[in-house]
């Protein structure tokens, strides 16, 4: 059976059409080595190979979240920690305009949880953030942590200190910041749980070849980062010397290592996972671009995020929305990820396919409107609040 099959879906001309099959039997998806550094995988390369101008589009659908209002009482001290963010950490400006922004989302989500009767402090991650813990004692920490000292991977010193403290965190723990700050890591344990992604090579060092089976287009990604960090309106490479020269440069720039990436033409779909702590709910929305970053495809660069109007959002259609939201649930468990987290799905124009390219673990948390999870959650009548009282309850809950 094919992996269209496996997904209950077919080759069609209409966007949304449906051709239910046997989804028993599962694809094995394949995996190559080859020299040097560098590995191709993912799905088998031989065989598959109007300007809006408002944001949000109506509300369709309620998936309500459960809100506890009389264990919120519970809480005597909520901290909001956040990086500390310095120019000096971060190897471009880019990267540091990626982080910088989460001082101000902090002191918004402050202000939240000030609004729901809730004492809070806002706390920098930083070397002092261990012994801040011991000395403020707070009952749940809300983590919005992606960096310290500008590195990645890093992170994970946040959850280990809250966990050695014994205090609540929301987020995912260790072992899901690690998964969700590695693409190739992510993408293997994709593959392990039957989920579709674009078949691709990570490689390590400038001067590694790229892997001419890999076919094009192809967008090179930086193996640890998000925020499209790296993603400019360039990104997708047409010919296999545009893609080496992208490689040699991001690793020579970032010095980590890359993935090279099949690039998938078709439908953007962003996806939300929220565990209330009675069930992981699913949100999702489709993109809709004002015009192609390159001329040629669709797709979100880092420039985006400076153009309120680079995209909008439409509901995803049945069967394509239910086959995604099963995924999603899988992809959420299987790595690791805990509380919230965002996926990038593409649609493969000529198969309908949904295929996750990327997994963000504790994407950016807040109640600003251009943030991709408030957006999607607001288009399905859930507000910031909402979520905020859901998360902090279902921890409260524990305090009990």
């Amino acid at each position: 059976m094919g992996i269209k099959e496996l997904l209950g879906l077919k080759k069609k001309k209409d966007f949304g059409e449906e051709t239910k099959t046997d989804e028993s039997k599962t694809d094995q998806m394949e995996v190559k080595t080859v020299a040097g550094e560098a590995s191709v995988t993912g799905k088998d390369i031989k065989t598959e190979t109007a300007v809006p101008t408002v944001r949000v589009p109506k509300i369709r659908k309620n998936i309500k979240v459960r809100i506890d209002k009389a264990a919120l009482k519970n809480l005597n001290l909520v901290i909001v920690a956040y990086s500390h963010v310095e120019r000096d950490f971060f190897p471009t400006k880019d990267s540091y305009e990626a982080e910088v922004e989460v001082e101000e989302r902090a002191a918004e989500v402050v202000e939240r949880v000030k609004s729901l009767g809730i004492p809070v402090k806002a706390l920098t991650g930083d070397q002092y953030f261990l012994t801040n813990l011991l000395v403020d004692k707070p009952d749940v920490v809300i983590n919005l942590v992606d960096t310290l000292r500008g590195k990645d991977k890093l992170q994970t010193s946040v959850p280990a200190a809250l966990e050695l403290s014994n205090v609540l965190y929301t987020g995912a723990g260790m072992e899901g910041l690690v998964i969700g700050n590695n693409r190739n890591l992510t993408k293997r344990l994709l593959m392990a749980y039957g989920i579709p992604t674009p078949a691709f090579q990570f490689i390590r060092r400038a001067g590694t070849a790229v892997n001419e089976d890999l076919g094009l287009p192809l967008i090179v990604k930086l193996n640890e980062s998000g925020g499209s960090v790296g993603i400019d309106n360039k990104a997708v490479k047409e010919t296999i010397k545009d893609a080496q020269r992208k490689v040699n440069n991001m690793i020579s720039t970032y010095k980590i290592p890359v993935i090279v990436e099949q690039f998938i033409d078709g439908p953007e779909v962003t996806v939300v996972v929220f565990d209330d702590g009675t069930k992981k709910r699913v949100y999702m929305g489709q993109k809709v671009f004002r015009k192609k970053p390159d001329g040629k495809h669709f797709f979100t660069s880092f420039e985006s995020y400076d153009d309120e109007r680079a995209y909008t959002y439409k509901h995803v259609e049945e069967p394509l929305a239910t086959k995604i939201q099963q995924l999603a649930v899988r992809a959420f468990t299987g790595l690791q990820h805990k509380d919230y987290a965002k996926f990038d799905v593409r649609v493969d124009d000529d198969t309908n396919i949904p295929y996750f390219t990327d997994s963000n673990p504790n994407t950016a948390f807040g109640p600003d409107m251009g943030l991709p999870m408030t957006e999607v959650l607001a288009m399905h009548g859930v507000s910031f609040d909402e979520v905020l009282a859901a998360l902090l309850s279902k921890y409260a809950r524990q305090l009990g």
